[in-house]
């Protein structure tokens, strides 16, 4: 009798995920397309809640750029009843790499407030944490940075994150480093790395806005949104990202504006934060 409840719970289950994983996304087949640009890039523009995604750089010192473009995606996944974004490090990364700066986020759209750090010892852990994370019905998504060796994340686990980010409705967009592109259950994949900046007109020492070369190599989703093989120069913006011109003018994005500045900069980010590990 045990054994019929305990075949009938685990049908019910591979029942559930087989529902999940052939859950249609939101029609975004009208999504508007930037001027000269891919419409399925363009589709950026949107969020798309509930992926797990990876993003590479090919060194550790392209990490900013992969976390600024990982930021860029998660801006408008923020809402009210998702207030919350968490980003997961190996504690041995944050006492290299350091840890975010609180106005860089503010760039972003992202306000300090709403991160949560978190660094841990082992993969293992790290992994636990994300799976933990997603369940939080208050989370919006989860970034987490990973150890270019980390051969605990095969397919099966990837596998499980992808399940419990769908099931959960929070993105999990998992930072890595290097040319080895393991198989992997994620609906995207992105090769970034930062590109020079456009000069802003009437100062062109000044810094320019956030650019990114990046090349979508797998895309899970159906063609309508976004298609793999794609290659793009995309500038950020307070509305989001826009393309960048490559014409033979090199004529690049107009309308130039920096953000009003809203007073004093918020507190740091881990400022006075044990880096210990």
């Amino acid at each position: 009798m045990r054994n019929g409840v305990q075949m009938e719970r685990l049908a019910a289950l591979k029942a559930r995920i087989a529902t999940i994983e052939k859950q249609p996304l939101p029609d975004r087949a009208a999504l508007p397309a930037g001027q000269g640009a891919a419409p399925s890039l363009m589709a950026l523009t949107r969020p798309l809640p509930g992926l797990l995604q990876e993003i590479y750089a090919d060194r550790h010192p392209d990490g900013g750029a992969a976390l600024g473009f990982a930021l860029a995606l998660v801006r408008d996944l923020v809402t009210p009843a998702r207030p919350a974004v968490f980003f997961l490090q190996p504690a041995h990364a944050a006492q290299e790499a350091g840890l975010p700066y609180a106005p860089g986020l503010a760039g972003f759209g992202l306000a300090s407030g709403r991160l949560v750090l978190g660094r841990l010892a082992h993969v293992q852990e790290l992994l636990w944490a994300i799976e933990e994370a997603v369940a939080c019905r208050a989370v919006a998504a989860v970034i987490a940075e990973l150890p270019e060796d980390a051969k605990t994340l095969d397919f099966t686990a990837s596998r499980r994150l992808s399940l419990r980010a769908a099931a959960g409705g929070a993105s999990v967009l998992l930072l890595r480093y290097g040319g080895n592109r393991a198989a992997s259950a994620a609906r995207l994949r992105w090769h970034v790395a930062p590109a020079p900046s456009a000069a802003p007109p009437f100062d062109a020492s000044a810094p320019g806005r956030p650019r990114w070369r990046a090349t979508l190599e797998r895309s899970g989703l159906p063609q309508s949104v976004l298609r793999g093989g794609e290659d793009l120069l995309l500038d950020w913006t307070e509305n989001g990202f826009i393309p960048v011109r490559t014409d033979a003018a090199g004529a690049g994005p107009a309308g130039f504006h920096h953000p009003p500045s809203s007073g004093s900069p918020p507190p740091l980010l881990g400022d006075r934060l044990a880096q210990a590990g």
